[in-house]
């Protein structure tokens, strides 16, 4: 809450696709639309079910659709959103 606060941006990767990850979960649920990214954190912590081999960047497609079903929300929208986050974030036209 205390970065939600100071309006940083809050990113999250394969953890949250993980069986027993609580908290990333969690934090799927209550962070603002708004300020939302998604990574895949390559090489390392691919998602379910890869969990375990090499991460790859096609594998955030499984972290943006899980996070999705933990929101409720449909995975276009939540794609959309979570690039134009990324592109104001890093100053992207």
């Amino acid at each position: 809450n205390d970065c939600l606060e100071m309006n940083f941006y809050i990113s999250l990767g394969g953890p949250v696709t993980f069986k027993n990850a609580t908290l990333p979960k969690e934090v799927a649920k209550m962070v603002p639309e708004d300020r939302l990214l998604i990574e895949t954190d390559c090489p390392f912590l691919a998602p379910h079910p890869n969990r375990g081999k090499r991460n790859e960047p096609a594998y955030v497609k499984l972290v943006a659709e899980k996070i999705a079903e933990l929101r409720g929300v449909n995975y276009n929208e939540l794609s959309n959103q979570t690039t134009e986050n990324a592109k104001r974030f890093f100053g992207i036209e």
